[in-house]
């Protein structure tokens, strides 16, 4: 087997198949790497790529099919025979020792020794500064790895694979935390890898990056192959008709409603050293997008709206009833419900069944005299999980078993299962797939049609643009802009989330 250009291929999967239990994780893991190039593998939540990454890294054996690596046959028992075998992963959060050096961390169980077995760090350095260069990147190699920024910490981790004489890598989502400037960097790293012959598995949900950054890319669906083409020959529109197997329809489908009264009201809200001065309300029927950049405080504003964090001075009012500072309870009761930016960390119980993650915020009615009902904790989560789409295997399954995108079903359906007449939601469809987005777009869109008052937070432009009824800026904690869906675009938001307009809300 050989590429248009006569290469043997470094690494071949071929009909990989995975069961967890009664769940067949991976029907068809099927992909084909050649030196040189990099290589997208593109799907929704749950078409199988984390499983076939994990059996390329040797967490899991395949129950059946054939991984080739030069040619010949391998069986990758475990992460040491994977790294041995020249594959090293670079996953979306770079697992560093925080207060060892650069060099320490890429050279980890491998430092080479002076006479009488004492470390050289003299040498280990040098050989660190060595990857750097062939990267065309430069970090200091006595630096702490504490206080490294992830762009920083993933060239560590590919540093460490280079030195280790990597062939193939596998980079899962590497470019979800970084920013513009950051991603074109690991562009350049990637660009140099190929150079020198590397294969690079490139996994993101950002299409336009796969475009821009690879050769081929390889779209799986429902644990299967689905197909293989050179990035000339896709769009991005055929590229989300593979993934999703029908065509997607609109990804904001916004429908036009007029608001109602007044849900919450916030009056000159401040937390000192964070958040100055917010004012906002939102209304029944009717999405406010909170835009800015990273670090203006838009997350900030929201836990202290639910009282998780205090504030200095303001009000926070919710269906004309004022709330208690710091006290989530207040809000809840009054009917806000809060879906966080990190699910897995603040929205989840991960080990726990899908059944009580959905249960948990509505154990008081579900209970008698101090005993949770089981019977009544299942009904409502299937009740749930049927309106939500939910795709699992058994109810009682670890939430850490679902995908990103029904982990966030299962996060909203937790909450929604209260009633709350204003929802906070934070980063709805950060890291998951092109098609759940739609799902939780027409969710939100539902919700409110209903109505439902929405505050919504988002970093992506093209979301807050689709999906807002208004449009609040935030810049370094301070609101610079109210814009009505009619006056909202790229660059009024990125004006006034840079600071260059200040237009009073």
């Amino acid at each position: 087997m050989k590429d248009p250009v006569g290469k043997d291929p470094l690494l071949v999967l071929e009909q990989a198949t995975k069961r967890f239990g009664a769940v067949r994780a991976l029907e068809d893991g099927s992909v084909t790497l050649y030196p040189g190039e990099a290589h997208a593998l593109l799907g929704e939540n749950g078409a199988g790529k984390s499983t076939l990454v994990k059996i390329l890294a040797g967490v899991h054996q395949p129950d059946s099919g054939r991984l080739l690596i030069d040619g010949t046959p391998v069986v990758l028992s475990g992460p040491a025979a994977s790294r041995a075998a020249g594959v090293s992963i670079i996953y979306q959060e770079p697992t560093l020792f925080p207060d060892l050096t650069v060099a320490e961390n890429i050279f980890m169980g491998r430092q080479p020794r002076r006479a009488g077995r004492r470390i050289d760090r003299t040498a280990m350095n040098k050989a660190a500064v060595a990857v750097f260069e062939r990267l065309g990147v430069q970090l200091d190699p006595q630096r702490q790895a504490r206080g490294l920024s992830v762009a920083d910490q993933q060239i560590v981790e590919i540093a460490k694979a280079l030195s280790l004489d990597a062939k193939v890598l596998v980079m899962d989502e590497p470019t979800a935390a970084l920013t513009s400037v950051e991603v074109e960097r690991l562009f350049d790293v990637m660009r140099t890898l190929r150079e020198q012959g590397a294969a690079v598995l490139f996994i993101s949900h950002r299409i336009e990056e796969v475009l821009a950054s690879c050769q081929r890319v390889t779209i799986m669906r429902d644990g299967r192959f689905v197909s293989t083409a050179p990035i000339e020959e896709v769009t991005a529109d055929s590229i989300i008709r593979s993934m999703v197997g029908r065509e997607l329809g609109a990804l904001f489908p916004k429908t036009h409603t007029d608001p109602g009264e007044t849900v919450l009201e916030v009056e000159h809200l401040t937390r000192e050293g964070v958040f100055h001065d917010v004012s906002l309300t939102v209304r029944r029927g009717e999405i406010v997008g909170l835009a800015g950049l990273v670090g203006a405080g838009r997350s900030e504003v929201a836990r202290a709206v639910f009282g998780i964090d205090r504030w200095t001075s303001g009000t926070v009012k919710v269906n004309g009833r004022r709330l208690r500072n710091g006290v989530p309870a207040d809000a809840m009761a009054a009917g806000v419900a809060l879906v966080p930016e990190d699910r897995r960390q603040q929205g989840l119980v991960m080990d726990m069944g899908i059944d009580r993650n959905v249960a948990l915020a509505s154990l008081a009615r579900l209970g008698r005299l101090g005993l949770i009902r089981r019977g009544s904790e299942r009904e409502l989560a299937s009740n749930w999980a049927e309106r939500l789409q939910l795709k699992f295997g058994r109810m009682k399954n670890p939430v850490s078993t679902l995908s990103g995108g029904n982990q966030q079903k299962v996060v909203l359906g937790k909450w929604l299962a209260r009633d709350p007449s204003l929802l906070i939601i934070d980063e709805p469809t950060r890291g998951i797939d092109v098609g759940t987005k739609a799902e939780v777009h027409r969710i939100l869109d539902g919700l409110v049609a209903g109505g439902m008052a929405v505050l919504m937070i988002s970093s992506e432009l093209p979301e807050v643009l689709g999906m807002a009824d208004r449009v609040l800026v935030l810049h370094e904690g301070r609101i610079t802009a109210e814009l009505s869906r009619a006056e909202a675009d790229e660059d009024s938001i990125m004006r006034a989330a840079t600071g260059y307009a200040a237009v009073a809300s």
